[in-house]
Formats: C-alpha cells, sequence, structure tokens
C-alpha cells in the first residue's frame, strides 16, 4: 500500500506542480499590464481633479483652435498618404513595369526618416534664404520676395506634406501585404468579365483589402496626432503643440492632462471607426492565395506611370532628404563630431537598447501567457498592455509623470521625517522615466510580435516538452525561443529604432542636461542651426533602414511571383 502511493503521489504532483507555474506566469501578466496601464489612468485622473482647473478658459480661447488644425492635417495627411500607399502598392503588386523590384523595398525607405528631420531638410532648402529661393533670384533678377510668389513651406500645408511624404509607407506595407494575400482567381474572374485592371482594383481588391487599409490609415492617424516637432517647427498649433505649451510655458499640469484626455478621446475615435469600418467583414484565406500571381502588362505611357507613381514618394521621402543630410554631414563633420555628439549618440544607443530588451522581456511573458490561459480575460490583458501604442508621446510622459513624481515625492518626504534625508528625484529625474516610457509606448511591438509567431507554433511541441517533465518556464526556453531567434530579433531592432527616433516623450521625461539624437536634432533646428543637425539626423535615418529591409524581405517571401 505504501508503495502504491509512493508511486501514485508523484504522479499526481506533476499537474499540481505545472499549474502553480503556469498561474505565475497569469500572476505576471496581470502585473506587468497593470503597470502599462498606469500611464492611462493616471492623465484621466489628472484631467478630473486638478489643481487648477483652467478647462473653461481652453474652451473659450485655444482649445477650438487646437481641434480644427488637428483635424485638418489628419485629414490632410490621411488623403496624401491613402493616394500614395495605395496606389504604388497596386503597382508594385500587380503591374510590370521597369524599376519593380527595386520599389518593392524601396517604398519603405521614407518609414527610416523621421517627420521633424524631413522638415528641417526641405526649410532649409525651401526657406527664403535657401538655396532654390536663391537661385530663382539670381535667375529671374529678383530682388526680395515681394516680387514674386512662393509656397511657404513653414504652414499647414507644408506640415501635411511632411508627415505624409514619411508616413505613407503604413497604408503601402499593409495595402501591399492585403494584394498578396488575395486569390488570382478573383483578378481572372473579373478580368473575363471585362473589367479593366482599374475597375478591377476598384470594385474587387480594395473592398477585400479595406481591413488592413483601414489599419494602415488608423496608425498614420495616430502618428499624425503623436508629432510634435514638425508642428512646433513650423508654428501649427495641434493639440500636441498645445498640450507642450500649457504644460511648458503656463506650468499648468492639470491643463496639460485636460489636453491629453482630449488626445485619448481622439484615438478611441480613430481606433472605433477603424473597428466598425470592418464589423460586419470576415474574411477567410482562398485555396489559391499562395499560387503564383501573374502581372498585368501594360503599354510603355502606362509603365512609365507606374515608375512616377513609385519613384516620386522615394526621391521626395528619402533621396532628396538622405542625399541633402550627407552632404551637410560632410561639409560641417569636424564642427559636428565632437564630445557632445559622441555622448548624446551613447545616450540614445543606451535608452534604445534598454527600452528594446525590456519590451521583449515583458512581450514574451505576455504573449507565453496568452498561449498558457487562452482565455476572454487574457485575450483584454493583452488589449490593455497595447494601450501605450495608440497614445501619443506627450500624453505618454503626461502620464508617466505623474506615478513617478508622486513616489518620488512620498519617498523624499518619508526619509526626511525618518532620516532628515532628501532623496529627490529618484525615478521621474532619471533614465529610468524614459525607459518606462518607451517600455509602455513600444510595447505592443514586440508583444504582437511574439504572439503572432507563438501562435505558428503547434500544441503539440508544448505537450511533448510537458510530457518529458519540463515546466512551462523551460519549455519556453529549450522549445519556444530558439525557434523565435528571427522574430524575437526583428521586434527589438523594430522597438530600438522607433525609440531612437522618438521625441515628443523624450524632451519631456529627459533628465537635466540629458540628450538624445533626437533631441540634439531638435536643439539645432530651434536655434536655425539645421546645418550642424546633419550628422546625428543621418545616424537616425540610417538606423531605420535595417528594420525596413527586413520587414520587406517577410512580406516579399509571403508569395511567389510568376
Amino acid at each position: 500500500m505504501s508503495e502504491a502511493a509512493t508511486s501514485v503521489n508523484p504522479g499526481l504532483s506533476q499537474p499540481l506542480l505545472a499549474k502553480r507555474t503556469s498561474r505565475k506566469w497569469l500572476i505576471s501578466a496581470l502585473l506587468t499590464t497593470a503597470i502599462v496601464a498606469l500611464p492611462v489612468l493616471s492623465v484621466i485622473f489628472l484631467a478630473l481633479s486638478p489643481e487648477e482647473n483652467i478647462w473653461p478658459h481652453l474652451i473659450e480661447t485655444t482649445l477650438p483652435r487646437y481641434l480644427i488644425t488637428t483635424i485638418q492635417l489628419m485629414a490632410g495627411v490621411g488623403a496624401i498618404t491613402l493616394a500614395i500607399g495605395l496606389a504604388s502598392a497596386w503597382a508594385v503588386t500587380m503591374c510590370e513595369f521597369p524599376g519593380r523590384k527595386f520599389f518593392e523595398w524601396a517604398m519603405l525607405l521614407p518609414f527610416a526618416v523621421p517627420a521633424y528631420v524631413i522638415a528641417y531638410v526641405y526649410t532649409s532648402l525651401l526657406d527664403y534664404a535657401g538655396p532654390i529661393q536663391g537661385a530663382l533670384r539670381d535667375w529671374f533678377g529678383w530682388e526680395n520676395a515681394s516680387d514674386y510668389w512662393f509656397p511657404e513651406i513653414r504652414s499647414l500645408e507644408g506640415a501635411t506634406l511632411m508627415l505624409g511624404l514619411v508616413l505613407y509607407p503604413y497604408v503601402y506595407l499593409l495595402a501591399r501585404a492585403a494584394f498578396l494575400e488575395q486569390s488570382p482567381s478573383l483578378f481572372a474572374v473579373s478580368r473575363s468579365l471585362g473589367h479593366s485592371a482599374l475597375s478591377t482594383f476598384f470594385k474587387v481588391v480594395l473592398p477585400i483589402a479595406r481591413p488592413a487599409v483601414a489599419v494602415g490609415l488608423s496608425l498614420v492617424l495616430m502618428e499624425t496626432l503623436n508629432d510634435f516637432g514638425t508642428v512646433d517647427f513650423f508654428a501649427v498649433q495641434t493639440l500636441t503643440a498645445g498640450l507642450f505649451d500649457t504644460w511648458m510655458n503656463l506650468g499648468n499640469l492639470g491643463g496639460a492632462a485636460q489636453i491629453a484626455t482630449t488626445m485619448l478621446i481622439f484615438v478611441v475615435i480613430l481606433v472605433t471607426l477603424e473597428r466598425y469600418s470592418r464589423r460586419r467583414q470576415q474574411q477567410y484565406a482562398a485555396r489559391d492565395n499562395r499560387e503564383p500571381i501573374h502581372r498585368f502588362t501594360m503599354s510603355l505611357p502606362r509603365q512609365m506611370i507606374c515608375v512616377a507613381v513609385c519613384a516620386l514618394p522615394v526621391l521626395f521621402g528619402f533621396v532628396i532628404p538622405g542625399a541633402t543630410l550627407g552632404l551637410y554631414a560632410w561639409e560641417y563633420f569636424g564642427e559636428s563630431w565632437n564630445p557632445d555628439f559622441i555622448r548624446n549618440t551613447f545616450n540614445s544607443l543606451f535608452l534604445s537598447g534598454t527600452a528594446a530588451l525590456t519590451t521583449l522581456l515583458i512581450g514574451i511573458t505576455l504573449a507565453y501567457s496568452r498561449r498558457l490561459h487562452n482565455t476572454r480575460g487574457m485575450q483584454i490583458l493583452m488589449r490593455l498592455s497595447s494601450l501605450g501604442y495608440a497614445m501619443p508621446g506627450a500624453v505618454l510622459a503626461v502620464g508617466v509623470i505623474v506615478p513617478l513624481a508622486g513616489f518620488d515625492n512620498w519617498l523624499d518626504s518619508l526619509m526626511r521625517d525618518f532620516f532628515g534625508i532628501s532623496t529627490g528625484l529618484l525615478l521621474s529625474g532619471s533614465a529610468f522615466a524614459l525607459v518606462f516610457a518607451y517600455t509602455v509606448r513600444f510595447l505592443a511591438v514586440s508583444a504582437g510580435s511574439v504572439e503572432s509567431a507563438l501562435q505558428k507554433i503547434t500544441p503539440s511541441m508544448d505537450m511533448a516538452s510537458r510530457s518529458l517533465g519540463h515546466s512551462p518556464g523551460k519549455t519556453l526556453v529549450k522549445v519556444h525561443l530558439p525557434m523565435l531567434r528571427g522574430t524575437l530579433l526583428t521586434a527589438a531592432l523594430v522597438v530600438f529604432v522607433d525609440c531612437m527616433k522618438e521625441l515628443p516623450a523624450t524632451l519631456i521625461l529627459r533628465p537635466f542636461n540629458f540628450e538624445t539624437l533626437a533631441t540634439y536634432v531638435y536643439q539645432f533646428a530651434s536655434d536655425e542651426r539645421l546645418y550642424h543637425s546633419a550628422l546625428p539626423a543621418l545616424i537616425i535615418v540610417l538606423a531605420g533602414i535595417i528594420p525596413i529591409i527586413l520587414m520587406s524581405r517577410s512580406i516579399s517571401n509571403t508569395r511567389s511571383i510568376a
């Protein structure tokens, strides 16, 4: 009897131990999600109970102007990105023309250029004192600005164009992936019914791709709402600019939180509209969606139109800004390469690397917890953990500074009372605040990538590992992580580049006398020293090219081409 008991008890303890270990993953996911959601709750709490309520004053004075300008900017950028993204995605996917293979990945290059960088470049080229207007005055004998008309780059229209040139890859990326997934038989049936290639695009292809296009457009609009460097440099008064003005110039954190809440409402509306637009669409993969695509053959004039559709965005969104930055960086290399540049480059690399590693670890925790507990509650936790990606950087900075400053003040008061020591700003005044903000902002990138990759691993792999006595943790380390190496590297690289480019939250949360490459470029541009900002701006652009190539390859490999 005792032998039977001893032989049964170990067998019973294994499921119990596994259940306890699995529960630890669930608790970790709960704690992580609570920490990530803390900035959102902090913004809402501060907006509802500010120390000085200036909301009525904002409504009567500046808020309507902020709202109208923001809506105009978002509408203009949305229209530009839709036109460029859809036309170029359709051309490189379904049309045969010279340079098509090059443009497949080159269309993503403007992704590497931050909006504020391209704004600085074109201002230096197109402003009154720039080389283009100077050359026009020399050629035509004009003496001053009153002798001729030239479009004003520092305007709402200029900001709209700058943002459109660097944000259209969101639409292009998702639209092209959707086009590649569609069935070739749909094109054949449409053409057999007498529809042209253009008619097939609008009546068949675009309606099916609408969910992916809606996601891309919503990301564009969120990034437009998040932008600060461009609108600040062009003096365009959007909600983000108003938040900075209310906080930094008026010194009213509560008022800034109220504007931040208004921006959150914009985000909620965008997400809701995106989901509402595809509420009745249920799509399944076609049986022949892996068959080779037969591209349309066109006349030479139409091929040239395709070349122009793809070449112009790359030319104005990457080639001209990149060449200009390279020229300026070469001419002013001796002045730009100095201890400040080296220190700020190290700061950017350190912060971006730390944030990439942190988001990766947390993303693995959340995604693996979802795999172990695939319940409705875990789905909600995953969505909550992704809130930060939808939050504009300035809003996130408000949400981060409130709890961290509250903790610092509480700890400082406690240490003063008991030990007579002032601890100062341990968290809110250090690089920790920046890493925390970056992690919350870009956690959705790593968590989503890991979750998507884990879903492709068959559950039988887990069962085999567990039957051999491995715990969930050991199964993750020995089975899943080796299979996810490529996904983890890509996710970490994308987060790293996003952190290198991030400006609004960095401007607010950075410690005193602490600069990154993004803030370094912003400081030079604010002082009208555009030439000296070229080298750090070029480093940011070059860092963004690697993940672009990886993303293009991953999309191209999903479908063979005839």
